[in-house]
């Protein structure tokens, strides 16, 4: 549950307006009311969130021998999550108001809310919300599979996954029998879950649709415990590199009657959010429960045959399972910043920057001509945006005055900008910077001039 002391709402107001306006993420079926809890990411979010995933699957999959990837189906058999315990157990405590209608997670509300059909009531009156006792209310949607399906028929029942884990765990033996691999080793997975939340809220963070990046990480009973401990430092210094402040990260080891029913141990990893602390990624040992649930409802065993000490058991499992949405706001809140540029006695200058981490950036380099009514400008500037293109993106602009144009990559976050002024072709200083450009530091706004034939050696190594 969120701190209610560390909140800053005019802080998390001005970030939903940028995000709308730059184009990072719009309400989902906006023109038509919006579809509560869906969200829509834009150009430069689709760009953002790209670059997370494909740095998360490059540093736990590409870098390492020990984890392997898949891309399982997001429709779901019954009897997949009829074994896991999701049938018929995965739900969340619900209240309504009788006189409102409004609904509400029993868990989340610390007070009464006030009840909107008694906002008129005179003063001194009671204007709290008439509250239904707490009852289960399914977090899945449910769908039917085939054109003929018979609403009686259990058999056509299909489930949009509530989480990516259980498509994993189902193809345990396949990807352990197709590939050379021991324990321990990993099984990771990029991919959309679906949960019917009673109330979505705090912008992207609580959502109906969203993605997870996880691990299943198979290992022997007795390392468990120790490689869970392992991956929280592992993943402690993810979010290290990706650029969110250790500062505003918190582990919470829940204890002992607060854990899932499948954890032995489970560290939650908390950020400080404008709106509060709230869950980043969970690292949870899960044990041996989800195999062995799907090795008896399956009747196909879901054991490892050791060949050194010749032992068949079924493995135990450490789980750090990420909301890439949820690391995307976290990302987009740590970079937003307004920085006070006001000379004394001058206009009011207030600078709004998105300080990203520039592997993680939307766009890596903005290439902007001078002036646009020269063509000469124009024509070297589109020969070193076409020269950088294949290896990064790239932002062109010709448009308004140059300083203009860099505020605008500043509010989207671009580290890099590369300005082609007469310098770089020489008509001024004899030649002596021909075929030179200015590349301007977004944080720390200084310049420098580097040559056309150094430039992609020079920015290669900044972006990654």
């Amino acid at each position: 549950m969120a701190n209610k002391e560390h909140t800053d709402t005019e802080r998390m107001e001005a970030i939903v307006s940028l995000c709308k306006r730059k184009g990072f993420i719009f309400q989902s079926a906006e023109i038509y009311g919006g579809l509560n809890g869906c969200w829509d990411y834009g150009p430069l979010g689709a760009d953002l969130k790209r670059n997370l995933k494909d740095y998360w699957w490059r540093k736990n999959v590409q870098e390492r021998d020990d984890i392997l990837g898949m891309d399982g189906s997001i429709l779901t058999h019954q009897a997949v999550l009829t074994a896991s315990g999701h049938v018929g157990g995965f739900s969340d405590p619900m209240v309504d108001c009788r006189v409102c209608k409004k609904r509400y997670r029993a868990d989340t509300i610390e007070e009464t809310p006030i009840c909107e059909a008694k906002a008129q009531l005179p003063k001194g009156e009671d204007k709290s919300c008439e509250l239904t006792e707490p009852k289960d209310f399914n977090l899945m949607f449910q769908t039917k599979m085939g054109a003929s399906a018979d609403d009686n028929d259990p058999n056509a029942v299909a489930y949009l996954r509530p989480e990516t884990a259980q498509t994993i765990f189902v193809q345990f033996k396949n990807v352990l029998d197709s590939n050379r691999i021991k324990l321990p080793f990993g099984i990771a997975q990029i991919g959309k879950a679906f949960r019917n939340e009673i109330t979505p809220r705090n912008f992207t963070f609580r959502s109906r649709e969203f993605e997870q990046m996880e691990i299943e990480y198979f290992c022997r009973p007795e390392d468990g415990l120790r490689l869970t401990d392992e991956w929280l430092e592992k993943r402690l210094a993810f979010y290290d590199e990706i650029g969110l402040d250790k500062n505003k990260l918190h582990v919470l080891d829940i204890p002992d009657g607060e854990r899932a029913h499948y954890s032995e141990k489970t560290y939650d990893i908390e950020y400080d959010f404008p709106f509060g602390q709230q869950e980043l990624e969970g690292v949870a040992y899960r044990g041996a429960y989800d195999l062995t649930k799907h090795h008896e409802a399956s009747g196909k065993t879901q054991e490892y045959f050791d060949e050194q000490t010749k032992e068949k058991f079924i493995p135990h499992v450490v789980e750090p399972s990420a909301g890439c949405d949820r690391t995307v706001l976290a990302l987009i809140c740590e970079a937003y910043d307004e920085e006070d540029l006001t000379k004394e006695g001058g206009k009011k200058d207030i600078r709004t920057v998105m300080r990203f981490k520039p592997a993680i950036a939307p766009i890596k380099v903005a290439v902007l001509p001078l002036l646009k009514n020269k063509p000469e400008l124009v024509a070297k500037a589109k020969e070193v945006k076409n020269l950088l293109q294949p290896y990064m993106t790239v932002y062109y602009d010709e448009t308004a005055a140059i300083g203009r144009r860099y505020r605008r990559q500043d509010e989207v976050g671009t580290p890099f900008c590369v300005a082609i002024d007469f310098e770089t072709l020489g008509e001024e200083a004899d030649g002596e910077l021909k075929d030179t450009v200015t590349i301007r530091h977004r944080d720390s706004m200084e310049q420098e001039r580097v040559k056309i034939d150094d430039l992609l050696g020079w920015l290669l190594p900044r972006i990654h």
